[in-house]
Protein backbone atom coordinates (compact mmCIF):
# COMPACT_ATOMS: atom_id res chain seq x y z
CA UNK A 1 0.00 0.00 0.00
CA UNK A 2 1.30 3.89 -1.37
CA UNK A 3 -0.39 5.33 1.93
CA UNK A 4 -1.69 8.96 2.07
CA UNK A 5 0.71 11.27 0.10
CA UNK A 6 0.08 14.36 1.68
CA UNK A 7 2.46 17.90 1.33
CA UNK A 8 0.96 19.30 4.48
CA UNK A 9 -2.06 18.53 7.33
CA UNK A 10 -3.41 20.34 10.04
CA UNK A 11 -4.68 17.85 12.83
CA UNK A 12 -6.49 18.97 15.60
CA UNK A 13 -7.08 17.07 19.00
CA UNK A 14 -3.54 15.84 18.97
CA UNK A 15 -3.50 16.30 23.06
CA UNK A 16 -4.34 12.26 23.28
CA UNK A 17 -6.32 9.93 22.26
CA UNK A 18 -6.98 9.23 18.49
CA UNK A 19 -5.37 12.80 17.48
CA UNK A 20 -2.45 11.44 19.17
CA UNK A 21 -3.07 8.15 17.18
CA UNK A 22 -3.38 9.65 13.85
CA UNK A 23 -0.09 11.65 14.05
CA UNK A 24 1.39 9.17 15.11
CA UNK A 25 0.17 7.11 11.89
CA UNK A 26 0.94 9.83 9.20
CA UNK A 27 4.89 9.94 10.75
CA UNK A 28 4.79 6.30 10.02
CA UNK A 29 3.22 7.17 6.61
CA UNK A 30 5.54 5.58 3.79
CA UNK A 31 5.45 9.33 2.34
CA UNK A 32 4.96 11.14 5.75
CA UNK A 33 3.56 14.91 5.27
CA UNK A 34 5.93 17.22 4.32
CA UNK A 35 4.45 19.85 7.14
CA UNK A 36 2.22 18.36 10.17
CA UNK A 37 0.63 20.97 12.37
CA UNK A 38 -0.48 19.10 15.87
CA UNK A 39 -2.88 21.21 17.04
CA UNK A 40 -3.50 20.89 20.90
CA UNK A 41 -5.01 22.35 23.90
CA UNK A 42 -2.04 22.28 25.73
CA UNK A 43 0.70 22.63 23.56
CA UNK A 44 3.54 21.30 25.98
CA UNK A 45 1.83 18.34 26.83
CA UNK A 46 4.02 15.20 27.19
CA UNK A 47 2.88 12.90 24.92
CA UNK A 48 2.59 15.18 21.72
CA UNK A 49 5.50 16.36 22.29
CA UNK A 50 7.82 12.83 22.75
CA UNK A 51 5.71 12.10 19.53
CA UNK A 52 6.52 14.61 17.91
CA UNK A 53 10.44 14.76 19.22
CA UNK A 54 12.93 14.28 16.57
CA UNK A 55 10.53 15.15 13.08
CA UNK A 56 11.49 18.33 12.32
CA UNK A 57 7.94 17.85 9.58
CA UNK A 58 6.06 17.99 13.39
CA UNK A 59 5.09 21.57 14.60
CA UNK A 60 3.08 21.23 17.85
CA UNK A 61 0.88 24.37 18.02
CA UNK A 62 -1.71 25.50 20.39
CA UNK A 63 -5.17 25.87 19.22
CA UNK A 64 -8.58 26.02 21.13
CA UNK A 65 -11.24 25.56 18.46
CA UNK A 66 -14.24 27.05 20.63
CA UNK A 67 -11.77 30.58 20.57
CA UNK A 68 -11.87 32.28 17.05
CA UNK A 69 -8.78 33.94 18.24
CA UNK A 70 -6.42 30.81 18.99
CA UNK A 71 -7.73 29.88 15.39
CA UNK A 72 -6.60 32.92 13.76
CA UNK A 73 -3.21 32.50 15.35
CA UNK A 74 -3.24 29.35 14.62
CA UNK A 75 -3.66 29.94 10.40
CA UNK A 76 -0.93 32.71 10.82
CA UNK A 77 1.70 30.02 11.93
CA UNK A 78 0.60 27.69 9.51
CA UNK A 79 0.59 30.15 6.46
CA UNK A 80 4.11 31.52 7.72
CA UNK A 81 5.23 27.46 6.75
CA UNK A 82 3.01 26.35 4.16
CA UNK A 83 3.34 29.81 2.32
CA UNK A 84 2.08 29.92 -1.08
CA UNK A 85 1.45 25.87 -1.59
CA UNK A 86 -1.59 26.12 0.91
CA UNK A 87 -2.76 23.91 2.94
CA UNK A 88 -3.68 20.36 1.71
CA UNK A 89 -5.69 18.29 4.84
CA UNK A 90 -7.61 19.50 7.32
CA UNK A 91 -8.43 17.04 10.09
CA UNK A 92 -11.23 18.13 12.36
CA UNK A 93 -10.71 16.02 14.98
CA UNK A 94 -11.32 17.89 18.29
CA UNK A 95 -14.17 16.30 20.25
CA UNK A 96 -15.71 16.41 23.44
CA UNK A 97 -18.94 14.57 25.39
CA UNK A 98 -21.05 14.34 28.49
CA UNK A 99 -22.54 10.89 29.52
CA UNK A 100 -26.42 11.45 29.68
CA UNK A 101 -29.54 10.44 29.20
CA UNK A 102 -32.66 11.60 27.73
CA UNK A 103 -33.71 12.30 31.45
CA UNK A 104 -30.59 13.66 32.59
CA UNK A 105 -29.70 16.01 29.41
CA UNK A 106 -29.02 19.88 30.24
CA UNK A 107 -29.01 22.82 28.12
CA UNK A 108 -25.69 23.16 29.44
CA UNK A 109 -24.04 19.89 28.22
CA UNK A 110 -26.13 20.47 24.81
CA UNK A 111 -24.16 24.42 24.54
CA UNK A 112 -20.74 23.19 25.43
CA UNK A 113 -20.44 19.84 23.30
CA UNK A 114 -21.99 21.36 20.61
CA UNK A 115 -19.35 24.48 20.65
CA UNK A 116 -16.43 21.89 21.08
CA UNK A 117 -18.12 19.61 18.23
CA UNK A 118 -20.14 21.12 15.72
CA UNK A 119 -19.12 25.26 15.39
CA UNK A 120 -15.22 24.02 16.37
CA UNK A 121 -15.17 22.55 13.55
CA UNK A 122 -16.91 25.08 11.05
CA UNK A 123 -15.07 27.86 11.99
CA UNK A 124 -11.76 25.95 11.93
CA UNK A 125 -12.78 24.99 8.33
CA UNK A 126 -13.96 28.94 7.57
CA UNK A 127 -10.74 29.95 9.14
CA UNK A 128 -8.40 27.93 7.04
CA UNK A 129 -10.39 28.33 3.73
CA UNK A 130 -8.03 30.39 2.19
CA UNK A 131 -5.22 28.22 2.91
CA UNK A 132 -7.25 25.17 1.22
CA UNK A 133 -8.13 26.75 -1.46
CA UNK A 134 -4.23 27.34 -2.69
CA UNK A 135 -3.50 23.90 -2.53
CA UNK A 136 -6.28 23.10 -4.32
CA UNK A 137 -5.20 25.51 -7.26
CA UNK A 138 -1.35 25.00 -6.77
CA UNK A 139 -2.25 21.52 -7.61
CA UNK A 140 -3.56 21.88 -10.25
CA UNK A 141 -6.12 18.78 -10.67
CA UNK A 142 -9.36 18.46 -11.58
CA UNK A 143 -9.98 15.21 -9.10
CA UNK A 144 -10.56 15.58 -5.47
CA UNK A 145 -8.72 14.14 -3.09
CA UNK A 146 -6.73 14.28 0.40
CA UNK A 147 -3.46 15.00 -1.27
CA UNK A 148 -4.67 18.20 -3.45
CA UNK A 149 -7.28 19.86 -0.69
CA UNK A 150 -9.73 18.18 1.82
CA UNK A 151 -11.40 18.74 5.04
CA UNK A 152 -11.66 15.87 7.15
CA UNK A 153 -14.02 15.94 9.92
CA UNK A 154 -14.62 12.95 12.60
CA UNK A 155 -17.80 12.16 13.47
CA UNK A 156 -19.61 9.19 14.48
CA UNK A 157 -21.84 6.22 14.10
CA UNK A 158 -24.04 7.83 17.00
CA UNK A 159 -24.53 10.90 14.99
CA UNK A 160 -26.31 9.23 12.07
CA UNK A 161 -30.16 9.31 12.47
CA UNK A 162 -30.71 6.26 10.24
CA UNK A 163 -28.81 4.21 12.50
CA UNK A 164 -29.41 5.67 16.05
CA UNK A 165 -26.63 2.85 16.97
CA UNK A 166 -26.20 1.64 20.39
CA UNK A 167 -29.10 3.49 21.75
CA UNK A 168 -29.15 0.69 24.78
CA UNK A 169 -25.37 1.07 25.94
CA UNK A 170 -25.08 4.76 25.49
CA UNK A 171 -28.40 7.74 24.83
CA UNK A 172 -25.93 11.02 25.05
CA UNK A 173 -27.91 13.08 23.56
CA UNK A 174 -25.52 16.40 23.48
CA UNK A 175 -22.65 13.95 21.16
CA UNK A 176 -25.51 12.17 19.39
CA UNK A 177 -27.20 15.77 18.39
CA UNK A 178 -23.10 17.89 18.05
CA UNK A 179 -22.27 14.76 15.75
CA UNK A 180 -25.28 14.38 13.45
CA UNK A 181 -25.14 18.12 12.74
CA UNK A 182 -21.32 17.89 12.20
CA UNK A 183 -22.47 15.89 9.46
CA UNK A 184 -24.69 18.03 7.68
CA UNK A 185 -21.86 20.48 8.27
CA UNK A 186 -19.96 18.68 6.14
CA UNK A 187 -22.48 18.59 3.51
CA UNK A 188 -22.89 22.23 3.46
CA UNK A 189 -19.08 22.31 2.84
CA UNK A 190 -18.89 19.70 0.08
CA UNK A 191 -21.68 22.10 -1.50
CA UNK A 192 -19.67 25.38 -0.92
CA UNK A 193 -16.40 24.40 -1.04
CA UNK A 194 -16.62 21.39 -4.17
CA UNK A 195 -16.40 23.81 -6.67
CA UNK A 196 -13.00 25.11 -5.59
CA UNK A 197 -11.48 21.63 -5.40
CA UNK A 198 -12.03 20.73 -1.76
CA UNK A 199 -13.22 17.41 -0.80
CA UNK A 200 -15.16 17.27 2.48
CA UNK A 201 -15.71 14.07 4.30
CA UNK A 202 -17.50 12.76 7.43
CA UNK A 203 -15.21 9.55 8.93
CA UNK A 204 -16.28 7.68 11.64
CA UNK A 205 -13.26 6.13 13.66
CA UNK A 206 -14.70 3.60 15.50
CA UNK A 207 -13.12 4.26 18.59
CA UNK A 208 -16.66 4.61 20.53
CA UNK A 209 -17.36 3.79 24.41
CA UNK A 210 -17.08 -0.04 24.80
CA UNK A 211 -20.75 -1.98 24.82
CA UNK A 212 -22.25 -3.31 28.15
CA UNK A 213 -23.06 -6.93 26.44
CA UNK A 214 -20.20 -9.21 25.92
CA UNK A 215 -21.93 -10.67 22.93
CA UNK A 216 -21.83 -7.39 20.88
CA UNK A 217 -18.97 -6.45 18.75
CA UNK A 218 -15.92 -5.06 21.22
CA UNK A 219 -14.14 -1.19 20.04
CA UNK A 220 -11.41 -0.90 17.75
CA UNK A 221 -8.32 -0.20 19.35
CA UNK A 222 -6.66 3.01 18.32
CA UNK A 223 -4.17 1.48 15.97
CA UNK A 224 -6.88 -0.30 14.46
CA UNK A 225 -8.78 2.68 13.65
CA UNK A 226 -5.73 4.89 12.32
CA UNK A 227 -4.59 2.71 10.00
CA UNK A 228 -8.43 2.29 8.47
CA UNK A 229 -8.80 5.94 8.77
CA UNK A 230 -5.40 6.64 6.78
CA UNK A 231 -5.82 4.09 4.37
CA UNK A 232 -9.72 5.39 3.63
CA UNK A 233 -8.31 9.10 3.34
CA UNK A 234 -5.95 7.88 0.62
CA UNK A 235 -8.78 6.31 -1.28
CA UNK A 236 -11.02 9.64 -1.27
CA UNK A 237 -12.27 10.71 -4.67
CA UNK A 238 -14.59 13.66 -6.03
CA UNK A 239 -17.30 10.98 -5.63
CA UNK A 240 -16.54 10.89 -1.96
CA UNK A 241 -17.27 14.67 -1.87
CA UNK A 242 -20.01 15.40 1.28
CA UNK A 243 -20.47 11.39 2.27
CA UNK A 244 -20.16 9.71 5.41
CA UNK A 245 -17.57 6.71 5.96
CA UNK A 246 -16.15 4.28 8.83
CA UNK A 247 -12.79 3.29 9.39
CA UNK A 248 -13.45 0.21 7.38
CA UNK A 249 -14.21 1.98 4.18
CA UNK A 250 -17.64 1.45 4.61
CA UNK A 251 -19.86 4.35 3.31
CA UNK A 252 -22.67 5.18 6.09
CA UNK A 253 -26.34 5.85 5.80
CA UNK A 254 -26.90 10.02 7.33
Amino acid sequence: MEGLGVGSVLLTGCDGGLGLGLLKGLLEQPRPPQHIFAACLDPQGKAVNEVALGFPNVLVLPLDVTDPNSIKAAVRKVQEKVGSAGLNLLINNTSTTRRTTLATETAENMSLVYTTNTIGPLQTSQAFLPLLKKAAEAEGQREMSCSRAAIINISSILGSIEVAEAWEERQDICYRCSKAALNMLTKCLALEYGSSGILCVSVDPGCVTPPLQQEMQGPVTVEQSVQGVLQLLSQLSTTSNGTFWDWRGQRLPW
